[in-house]
């Protein structure tokens, strides 16, 4: 994952690393590369705080 991606998302404090959730990710039936998973999380990270972006103007 490149510094823009991390910067962009607070992935350097993410309590999910990259290698918990390639086990979650297997757990589950899928086989994800390590990059693949990266991927993912920071899919995850964005969708996360457009939510509670979305939350949080609505109750100003």
């Amino acid at each position: 994952m490149d510094k823009k991606m991390e910067n962009e998302t607070g992935y350097n404090e993410s309590k999910i690393t990259t290698e918990k959730a390639l086990q979650m990710l297997k757990s589950e039936g899928l086989e994800v590369t390590f990059e693949q998973a990266e991927e993912i999380l920071y899919f995850l990270r964005k969708i996360a705080n457009i939510a509670v972006l979305k939350h949080l103007n609505k109750t100003e």
